[in-house]
């Protein structure tokens, strides 16, 4: 289903992140519950966060929740496919950067620990998590109900979301759009290209399903498999996460290689990660995601990655609906 009211993201030049006039594309885009939390076992948190109080309710609680054992150790080790500008990628210093790693910071801050940004394969975050490598996950991860339960193989165990941004898929294709492409259904027939075990790689399932004429789908570990396919023509399209195809229609080639047809697919929010077994972690990251869009942090952050489109005004949990 498309968003009825597409979203118009600035996106930052940055030149120096151009290979071969191809960026690195992103992984997310589902439906979203407007509604918020689920589940009665939130209220605290939520109150806590600042959702029944005013700016000073969510200060000094977030970072009094935290288990004992992330105190002690001083940080958060955070899971990340880091190949997603601007949300996650490595600078020309080869640090991490981009609109989590500066949002983790900020939630550092707030919580007095370092988020320390471990890069991974995305569609073995949450089995990575769960087995104790990460801490949480921090990767443009769309929040839906099937990760949530642990639905697929690649999710086993199944994980809470902390929602802190909001993002849908998009259509991705070469410069002056050669096959006409103005949505879902001009898909059929063509080549279409989309991460592993993402959102976007359902946004084509479901597509195929629904056509007369078979779609070839190209489905990639990494998503610099998917663009370089885009980049030589064995795929018509790509399908990523709306603000990381702009970014590269922006970017690459000087804006003159790509552009994003259509308006944007399914958004829904993106949810920092925590094992289902450790809700004083989750609600401390609730509380502290709260504080940092209450004091206006959240706000310079997503302004400075021209990314405003993306923003949300509370810090909800599970608040995915879809199960794709």
């Amino acid at each position: 289903m498309i968003s009825s009211s597409p979203r118009r993201l600035r996106l930052a030049a940055v030149g120096a992140f151009v290979a071969s006039g191809a960026l690195l594309l992103g992984a997310c885009g589902d439906q979203t519950d407007d509604a918020g939390n689920e589940g009665g076992d939130n209220e605290s948190a939520q109150e806590s966060a600042g959702g029944g109080g005013g700016e000073g309710d969510a200060a000094g609680d977030a970072a009094g929740l935290l288990p004992q054992e992330i105190r002690d150790a001083g940080e958060i080790r955070v899971g990340s496919d880091i190949a997603y500008p601007p949300i996650e990628f490595y600078d020309e210093n080869e640090e991490v950067s981009g609109i989590d790693p500066a949002i983790g910071a900020a939630l550092g801050e707030v919580l007095g620990v370092e988020f320390v940004f471990e890069n991974g394969t995305f569609d073995g975050l949450i089995l990575g998590m769960n087995s104790g490598r990460y801490d949480i996950i921090m990767s443009a991860m769309t929040d839906t109900k099937e990760r949530q339960e642990g639905g697929t193989d690649d999710a086993q165990g199944g994980t809470d979301f902390v929602n802190y941004f909001q993002a849908g898929s998009a259509i991705l294709v070469p410069a002056g759009n050669p096959e006409g492409i103005q949505g879902l259904d001009d898909l059929c027939g063509l080549a279409v290209a989309a991460q592993q075990g993402t959102a976007n790689e359902a946004v084509v399932q479901e597509q195929a399903a629904a056509c007369d004429e078979p779609i070839e789908d190209i489905i990639s570990s990494v998503d610099s498999e998917s663009i370089t396919a885009l980049q030589s023509g064995r795929a018509d399209a790509v399908i990523t996460d709306y603000p990381v195809a702009l970014y590269n229609a922006a970017e690459a080639g000087g804006g003159e290689e790509y552009e994003v047809v259509g308006e944007q697919i399914d958004a829904a929010p993106y949810g920092i990660a925590v094992p289902k077994d450790q809700p004083e972690l989750r609600d401390a990251l609730q509380a502290a995601v709260q504080e940092i869009i209450d004091d206006g942090t959240y706000a310079e952050i997503l302004a400075e990655w021209d990314a405003e489109a993306g923003a949300v005004a509370e810090a909800t949990i599970n608040a995915g609906s879809s199960d794709g």
